[in-house]
């Protein structure tokens, strides 16, 4: 693939192909090549936030009264999302070099500053709750703990395919690999958190990681875009040995994110059983992998088993009182969020 030149004095506004294409690099939202994307700005525009907005006073109360298993697993997963989120925001700008339109760069410019805010959000959390000496050590569990090393290589490896070799089918991979990063791989974590909210617990931190969780579904809808689209304008790279890679990286994905869940949470979390949380994780990728194109790894699972969480990750955040951060209520599943079935 070519990079997308700084200027072209000889070239359209609005390009003529996603990648490969020619684009002078001047950005008019009403001159742009495909008409989702100023609709996507728009929404991940208004989901601006930083960590300094959430009160995490009550939080600094509590961490010490969790038990020693919900404290670990509350650690682990902090440092699990902070690996995760620091190679994302890298990979997002080399995604960007070779988007040739210019509105699709401006987006995942936006969408790499929004990781570093993610990231930013787990110094946050960490800094108010324990010492310095083990925020440091947290931000070192990828390179300690095996487990989590196994999953995190996974996705690494992936990128490395087309960081070191930018070719289209790398890239098609690589949104595969992103899609399960932060489509997948975050939510046995989230329902980590999640499960304590409800329980009243750590609710600064769960209203952070739901912020969070709404950029991540924003994200994946954008890769979402980009890869249909350059199947769409490439669609000799819409082969049988496409569709089968992808249908068996979401089923390994889930493999090591279900070693990842009995590792972390297995039975000990109060409110969060491991069948569930298997089941979920299964039914996520199945709902990923067609939202790519691709088969459901998994033979039924079609109906999302923890029905609770919809009251956490659904949540109008924009009418959230920070301060406050009461109690949520629970939320009907709509045609929009349409998070209950496939």
């Amino acid at each position: 693939m070519e990079k997308r030149v700084l200027i072209d004095v000889d070239a359209p506004n609005a390009s003529t192909g996603i990648i490969n294409g020619r684009s002078s690099n001047i950005l008019n939202w009403d001159d742009v090549r495909y008409q989702w994307a100023y609709p996507k700005y728009k929404r991940m525009l208004g989901n601006f936030w930083t960590p300094f907005e959430i009160n995490m006073s009550k939080d600094i109360k509590q961490f010490s009264t969790l038990t020693g298993k919900e404290q670990d697993t509350f650690l682990k997963i902090i440092g699990l999302l902070a690996l995760l989120d620091s190679i994302q925001t890298d990979y997002a700008g080399k995604v960007a070099d070779y988007l040739t339109d210019s509105s699709l760069n401006a987006l995942m410019i936006m969408l790499a500053q929004q990781e570093v805010i993610h990231n930013h959000s787990y110094s946050y959390v960490l800094s108010s709750i324990v010492s310095k000496s083990k925020q440091e050590e947290v931000f070192d569990y990828w390179r300690t703990e095996p487990i989590l090393r196994k999953r995190n290589e996974f996705i690494t490896d992936g990128y490395k395919g087309f960081a070191e070799n930018p070719s289209i089918e790398n890239l098609l991979h690589s949104i595969i690999y992103d899609v399960i990063l932060e489509g997948l791989f975050f939510y046995s974590g989230f329902a980590f958190f999640y499960n304590l909210a409800r329980n009243q617990k750590m609710v600064g931190t769960s209203t952070m990681i739901n912020y969070i969780n709404r950029d991540e579904q924003l994200h994946v809808g954008l890769f979402e875009k980009i890869f249909k689209e350059i199947l769409r304008e490439n669609p000799e790279y819409d082969t049988s040995s496409l569709r089968e890679f992808g249908t068996d990286s979401f089923r390994e994905a889930a493999r090591l994110e279900i070693d990842w869940a009995e590792y972390i949470i297995g039975n000990d979390i109060d409110g969060l059983l491991i069948s569930d949380l298997e089941a979920y994780i299964k039914f996520m990728a199945n709902k990923r992998a067609e939202q790519l194109g691709f088969d459901a790894p998994f033979e039924g699972y079609r109906t999302n088993p923890l029905r609770w969480i919809i009251a956490y990750q659904e949540v109008d955040l924009g009418k959230t009182d920070f301060f406050e951060q009461k109690s949520r209520q629970y939320t009907k599943t709509s045609a929009d969020n349409g998070f209950d079935e496939l």
